[in-house]
């Protein structure tokens, strides 16, 4: 196991952050478990880039980053430190994950051929 990018580190420790911070400041019912599940969802995405490296973590990052941005707003977080905690770790995931992209040569080179040398078209 071989860490590439410094951002999945960065990730795993938000992800470690949100499965403690319900107990360190006293999340009650839905938030709860809420920010428990994403924060796994984040710890093993960040433990899959060291494992299998790929860009792909990165997009399902961004998709728990959003929706630790939506979720207290849907749910009604209380106190008002989960819906803190969930949205500065949100931005924080989404943050890392496009940092992550951005300087991934895998990544850069699919983009680059996708967008930039499209596909002749036979006919």
């Amino acid at each position: 196991m071989r860490i590439r990018h410094w951002q999945d580190v960065a990730s795993l420790l938000v992800g470690v952050w949100l499965v403690l911070s319900p107990f360190a400041l006293g999340f009650t019912g839905a938030a709860t478990w809420i920010t428990l599940v994403l924060g796994l969802s984040v710890i093993v995405l960040a433990v899959e880039g060291f494992i299998i490296p790929s860009y792909l973590e990165e997009w399902g990052e961004i998709l728990i980053g959003l929706a630790l941005l939506v979720v207290p707003w849907t749910v009604g977080y209380e106190p008002e430190l989960a819906t803190v905690s969930s949205m500065v770790s949100g931005t924080l995931v989404i943050l890392f994950a496009i940092w992550e992209l951005m300087t991934d040569r895998e990544f850069i080179t699919w983009w680059h051929d996708r967008w930039h040398h499209p596909a002749s078209s036979e006919g």
